[in-house]
């Protein structure tokens, strides 16, 4: 921070590099990029910064952690061409992204709440000497077309093997899991895309149990990047209001 700092006090690149934890290399960079204001030049040519530019590489840091590089470098660049309230759309569009995902995560949420308990194989197992169910009675079970399952298949989110015996497909209990936990997030309006990343987290997890722990830490971090924008905010309003 340089609160303590006057507004015509001159920062060699080092200064700014040390107050920051940076190397003198990537404050060039920074200027280069445009998130900090062009500096002013010494007769021998040497870069001079003021706590300005101070100021917005305090705001560029702060916005990182919650925004990304990519978001938190272009509202610099924003507000250094006299754009503000480009760099707040961009803000804005963060912050949706971020209610997006935790609305995606409630959605994952409710659905495992929603999910009746494992049923083993029941009707419509399959023969051949290995459990599981035929697409019609799970279909049926959900309320849903066989084409839809078939459906599901194509975007990856169920993996029926085929019954050596009669060549249909045959969903075991992950399947049936994988199929359940679909039907609840479609039903939420969620797109097979969307839904496609979900069910592979479950099965890397190993279940529906150890996904707990996974979800624990999406919502961990999702609370964490929303903090980090708050903090980011103050740091972009100190600079706006000293650039004014």
């Amino acid at each position: 921070m340089v609160s303590n700092l006057q507004s015509s006090e001159r920062l060699r690149p080092v200064d700014l590099a040390r107050r920051h934890g940076l190397s003198t290399q990537a404050v060039r960079n920074y200027e280069e990029a445009g998130i900090l204001p062009a500096a002013d030049r010494t007769p021998n040519g040497y870069r001079t910064y003021t706590p300005l530019h101070a100021r917005a590489l305090d705001a560029f840091l702060a916005l990182v952690p919650g925004h990304g590089h990519r978001t938190a470098t272009s509202v610099l660049q924003a507000v250094n061409r006299g754009e503000a309230d480009e760099a707040l759309r961009l803000i804005d569009e963060s912050h949706a992204q971020l209610l997006d995902d935790r609305r995606t995560l409630q959605a994952v949420e409710r659905a495992l709440r929603d999910l009746p308990p494992s049923t083993g194989s029941g009707p419509g197992t399959a023969v051949g000497g290995r459990g599981g169910t035929f697409v019609g009675p799970l279909a049926a079970e959900l309320g849903i077309r066989p084409a839809t399952l078939r459906t599901w298949e194509r975007a990856g989110l169920v993996h029926p093997r085929r019954d050596p015996l009669t060549g249909y497909r045959v969903y075991d209990e992950a399947d049936v899991r994988d199929a359940r936990l679909a039907h609840q997030l479609r039903r939420g309006g969620h797109l097979l895309e969307q839904i496609a990343p979900l069910i592979a987290q479950v099965r890397s997890a190993g279940g529906l149990e150890p996904l707990e722990a996974v979800l624990a830490g999406w919502r961990d971090r999702l609370s964490a990047r929303g903090r980090a924008m708050l903090t980011g905010a103050a740091e972009l309003e100190t600079y706006l209001r000293e650039r004014d």
